[in-house]
């Protein structure tokens, strides 16, 4: 029986989709490509029994289970989830939600509340709401968008970055979860696999061309916006945002 997986389609999950297909675990998966709230959703209802999800999932789904010594992270600047807007942020009088996030929603609102301090409205959002940022109205963006509108916006704030100065913690995006209690000798393989893919980024990057043209620099995105491993700083950082949630 296959294993139903659900991944982010976003540049910075190639290098994993790399690893599973050099170790042949895409012939052992029904993999499907997603945004980061339609892996939640599926993870959330069974629909998958794993997902590279939005770590917001881990207070929402009963025995959840970390499968991975790998995420999506970063240590400072990440670049792909940002506030945009022409003002600064005490001058922000509504802020336009990205809908294909989770826990970047809640990071913004961490922010808000404790970095800067503010209470803009939340105005929840649909496709192409990027145009309705404007004025007094900013707006949280987040993945491979977010290269589109680099300096188009005069100010820019990386919350990430924000995260980090704030906490002195790298933050944690998204993990592998399981739903379910998973063969032992197949979460060994499917580690090896993530580790393969991002010890060979470089390849992982060759073998996708097609997909990352919306990005000047992929090489420095991955190797240095990134972080991959899920360590104990990250774990740290994932417990904080958890308990602040």
């Amino acid at each position: 029986m296959k294993y139903k997986l659900s991944v982010v389609s976003y540049l910075n999950t190639i290098p994993f989709i790399y690893g599973l297909n050099q170790y042949e675990l895409d012939k052992k998966l029904d993999i499907s490509l997603d945004i980061p709230s339609a892996c939640a959703e599926k993870l959330l209802s069974k629909k998958v029994d794993i997902g590279l999800v939005p770590i917001v999932v881990l207070k929402q789904l009963e025995d959840a289970q970390i499968i991975s010594d790998y995420c999506i992270g970063a240590d400072g600047v990440v670049e792909t989830v940002c506030l945009l807007s022409d003002v600064p942020f005490d001058e922000i009088e509504g802020a336009l939600l990205d809908y294909q996030s989770r826990t970047s929603v809640e990071l913004l609102k961490i922010l808000l509340k404790e970095y800067w301090r503010v209470s803009p409205k939340l105005i929840e959002s649909n496709e192409n709401y990027e145009t309705q940022i404007s004025g007094k109205i900013a707006g949280l963006i987040i993945g491979d968008r977010a290269f589109h509108f680099q300096d188009k916006f005069k100010y820019t704030y990386d919350l990430s970055d924000i995260w980090k100065k704030m906490t002195g913690l790298p933050f944690v995006f998204a993990c592998w979860i399981a739903n379910k209690k998973l063969d032992e000798d197949f979460k060994k393989e499917f580690n090896n696999a993530l580790k393969f893919g991002v010890e060979n980024i470089e390849e992982a990057i060759k073998s996708a061309a097609h997909i990352y043209s919306h990005c000047k620099n992929p090489e420095d995105y991955l190797n240095n916006k990134i972080s991959y491993l899920l360590d104990e700083e990250k774990r740290k950082g994932m417990e904080l945002f958890l308990q602040k949630i």
